[in-house]
């Protein structure tokens, strides 16, 4: 604290840009840490859940139970989408090119319901790559100005003795110490998150392809 007391305008202004940085970061570390674990664990009871009924209109009962997974969002919109192309061609059931276009409106529906849940996911990423990537910069900016400063001091005493230079570079170098306090959680992190999100959406992928496959299946059957 005496450090950061003693330090120039500039300095401190720089430290209370990091000071925002990294407490923003926490709360999304914290934020996501949650998000991304229940998403993970609801997908992975809703793919049980979904394998052991053998009716859509009792996953849709039961879906309700796994509302954190992307994959319960996605079997909605599919769902849904199924039950309006039901309606549509309720007189053409056994034309083929009625099932196909069928087929693709759901297709068109999970890749839609998985693209918004993507970014869903990634919501907030961003800026923890953002401070992982300026924070040691910033805070260098803050060393160098400090030294500038220490400098300009050791000019106007006319003394270079290292009990004058130390004081100055001391509290300048704190600047790039708090970057990279601020950057190192935020950098680790964002890896993280990005593994797991990948992770969800290499999950939706798989869900989706095998959704069409029963939907096509329910089409020749038909």
């Amino acid at each position: 604290m005496d450090l950061i007391s003693g330090a120039g305008l500039v300095v401190k202004l720089v430290l209370l840009v990091l000071v925002y940085f990294s407490v923003v970061s926490w709360t999304i570390i914290f934020f996501k840490l949650r998000s991304i674990h229940l998403a993970s664990r609801d997908s992975e009871r809703f793919l049980d859940f979904f394998w052991s009924k053998k009716r859509f209109d009792l996953i849709q009962q039961g879906a309700g139970a796994f509302a954190a997974s992307p994959l319960t969002v996605l079997f909605r919109d599919g769902y849904q989408e199924l039950l309006r192309g039901q309606k549509k061609v309720e007189g053409d059931d056994h034309e083929p090119m009625a099932d196909l276009g069928r087929a693709e409106n759901v297709a068109r529906a999970l890749r839609r319901a998985s693209t918004q849940e993507t970014h869903r996911l990634e919501k907030y990423l961003t800026f923890l790559a953002t401070t992982g990537s300026t924070a040691p910069f910033i805070g260098l900016f803050g060393t160098v100005w400090g030294i500038m400063d220490s400098f300009r001091s050791i000019g106007q005493t006319g003394s270079a003795s290292l009990a004058v230079v130390a004081p100055g570079i001391s509290e300048a170098l704190i600047a790039t110490a708090i970057g990279l306090v601020a950057a190192i959680p935020a950098v680790v992190a964002y890896n993280h998150f990005v593994n797991k999100v990948n992770v969800l959406t290499g999950e939706m992928d798989n869900f989706s392809q095998e959704f069409l496959i029963i939907v096509e299946h329910m089409g020749r059957r038909s």
